[in-house]
């Protein structure tokens, strides 16, 4: 789960970590209370979207009067912002964070993730802050210093002091960067976070260490246990599709493409885009049903894949294993009445109960394309959808 900007900083805030000052506003009227009651000269008026590249996107915009907070304020809210993130169809923004100004000396980059192939929290950290990291790893790898933390001693002052020196914090801030590493940590940790990154982590000329940005993301399987995690939940930053998937445990991602997948299996659900994209198709989402899905869920998970506008034909791939091939034939029937398919289908069945299955679709009296494998399945929908969705005759096996 993805939280706001100001959010992060709410969280970082609370346990003992540096940020600046500042409020978030719904309105003009409310970015400029906020900015009135800062006790500052200047003033940062931030796009809050869950989404990087703000600034380079005309999201952040500094300001050194009131009446420049109203103007920017006026111009940001309700805009929609275009990022690398976003993809083109951008991002309206909502609220703004509005924040105190300050004088930086230098920037840096710090930030904690999961490293899968040791299975432990690695700390990363930069003196090239306020670029992407991503950049940097391109082309300056050696700028990215690396420690990776053992769990059962958790971040060490030693290491973090390591870090420090090795992009050259000043030593007169070094003991902050360690206490701001080190708390970070435990936001991390205590929070299930998958995710902390500062970018950048700021070193003022008053001699501060602070987050002059903030992103932090959660491990949604862990939400049950951070209920004031979850109620920074934006459901407008969200998409429609995969939290109406969420309400009944599919796993859906939307994608740009035309041909609507549904598969049963995260593994065989990625096979299944890799083969429509090998035939020439682009798929228009990732759809999980699961092992245990019942008719009703695959029903959904039709009305899901058609509620994208841009799918113009849908492929069914399932390998009946805890799954029975009947069960999934029973909800594409069900759904397929109830949405009144007006779009190629084609349908794979393989596994336990396949047999049931096929004769469910087979007199079902709806126009399904069968599918003897998936190669054939991707194939077929692939040469129906670039075909314009027409089909010329049923074709039942």
């Amino acid at each position: 789960m993805n939280i706001h900007e100001y959010q992060g900083k709410e969280i970082l805030a609370l346990n003992g970590v540096a940020v600046p000052k500042g409020s978030v506003a719904f309105t003009v009227e409310e970015a400029l209370f906020a900015a009135e009651h800062l006790n500052s000269d200047a003033w940062v008026v931030k796009a809050q979207i869950h989404a990087g590249g703000r600034g380079k996107a005309g999201g952040v915009k500094v300001a050194k009067s009131l009446e420049e907070v109203k103007q920017y304020a006026e111009q940001i809210l309700g805009s929609t912002l275009v990022t690398h993130q976003t993809g083109p169809e951008g991002k309206v923004v909502k609220r703004l964070l509005i924040e105190e100004g300050c004088r930086i000396k230098k920037e840096y980059y710090i930030g904690f993730v999961v490293d899968r192939s040791t299975s432990r929290i690695v700390l990363m950290a930069s003196e090239e802050g306020g670029t992407e990291i991503e950049e940097i790893a391109e082309t300056q790898p050696e700028k990215i210093i690396k420690e990776v933390i053992d769990p059962l001693t958790g971040l060490t002052p030693f290491q973090a002091r390591r870090v420090a020196f090795a992009i050259n914090i000043p030593g007169p801030q070094v003991n902050k960067a360690v206490s701001f590493m080190t708390g970070l940590y435990r936001v991390f940790c205590e929070k299930d976070c998958s995710i902390a990154e500062i970018n950048p982590l700021v070193l003022t000329e008053e001699g501060d260490v602070m987050a002059l940005d903030a992103k932090l993301n959660f491990d949604s399987n862990a939400l049950y246990r951070h209920k004031d995690i979850l109620a920074y939940r934006d459901l407008d930053e969200e998409d429609e599709k995969e939290l109406e998937a969420s309400k009944f445990d599919l796993s859906y991602i939307a994608l740009n493409g035309n041909i609507g997948c549904m598969v049963n299996g995260a593994g065989l659900a990625m096979a299944t885009m890799d083969i429509v994209k090998h035939y020439g198709g682009e798929p228009a989402n990732f759809l999980d049903v699961g092992g245990g899905a019942t008719a009703e869920k695959v029903t959904e998970a039709f009305k899901i894949i058609l509620s994208d506008e841009k799918v113009k034909g849908i492929f069914v791939n399932i390998f009946g294993g805890i799954m029975k091939c009947d069960i999934i034939a029973e909800g594409i029937v069900e759904a397929a009445k109830q949405v009144s398919l007006q779009v190629p289908l084609v349908v794979r069945l393989e596994g336990t109960n396949v047999e049931l299955g096929q004769k469910i679709l087979s007199e079902s009296g709806i126009n399904i394309i069968s599918a003897s494998s998936m190669a054939d399945g991707a194939e077929k929908i692939v040469s129906y959808v670039q075909k314009g969705g027409e089909i010329n005759e049923h074709i039942h096996q």
